[in-house]
């Protein structure tokens, strides 16, 4: 199983995001319909809630604020700092992280961006948190866009007239959406860099080695 072994993490993290989008579609299927029928209204079958903006408006809700989170972490940890942190590197230290590339060029197992030199290894050299951020705005079109749709669907059926793409993005509702993810994405950021100063997880990465003093950064 040496396929599982070297990718168990990823396989297991597929699998629950999977397994966890199923329960929301059930949930979400069982309680959508609640709502219609309050209103008179046909209620949708499975195959027609995954495609509502019910469904699609929360699932990429999640979604922007997981990467909003994700790409900003990348940006600031490249340089802030937290003393102690595993989370952070150490602020006395040189990290291999901040090496130029240029300089490892000639190395024939380098990544070939990093051969290609100029404006090709200036994007490579910030691709993760680039990649994430275009994530994060892909998911925020699809909030807003199917957040409309799921507005657009209350208002019918309290007999008012829908509102614009446009007027939904200025809406409160919208913002009250976005903003109560997104506070709690950073707010579970930085309890994990303080308390990874001092607590631990015996084989984790993601945790300084048990014995390591609280002052030392991990890495």
């Amino acid at each position: 199983m040496r396929l599982f072994r070297d990718n168990g993490l990823t396989i297991v993290l597929v699998l629950t995001s999977l397994l966890t989008i199923g329960g929301m579609l059930a949930t979400g299927w069982v309680v959508h319909n609640d709502e219609l029928a309050q209103h008179q209204a046909m209620p949708l079958t499975l195959l027609s809630y995954v495609k509502s903006g019910h469904f699609l408006s929360a699932l990429f809700e999640n979604w922007e604020s997981e990467f909003l989170q994700m790409s900003a972490y990348v940006m600031l940890t490249a340089f802030l700092f937290q003393r102690g942190s595993s989370e952070s590197k150490n602020p006395d230290e040189t990290a291999p992280q901040d090496e130029d590339p240029a300089q490892k060029e000639s190395d024939p197992e380098v990544p070939w961006p990093v051969k290609a030199g100029g404006f090709i290894r200036a994007i490579y050299s910030y691709s993760l948190g680039l990649a994430l951020f275009f994530l994060f705005l892909a998911s925020f079109v699809l909030h807003l866009r199917y957040s409309a749709d799921a507005a657009a669907l209350e208002a019918a059926m309290h007999g008012e007239p829908a509102t614009t793409l446009f007027a939904h993005l200025g809406s409160v509702e919208f913002w009250f959406e976005s903003f109560q993810n997104w506070q709690s994405e950073f707010l579970s950021t930085a309890v994990l860099v303080v308390l990874s100063i001092f607590l631990r997880f015996r084989g984790s990465p993601e945790s300084k080695p048990v014995a390591a003093p609280h002052s030392k950064t991990g890495g």
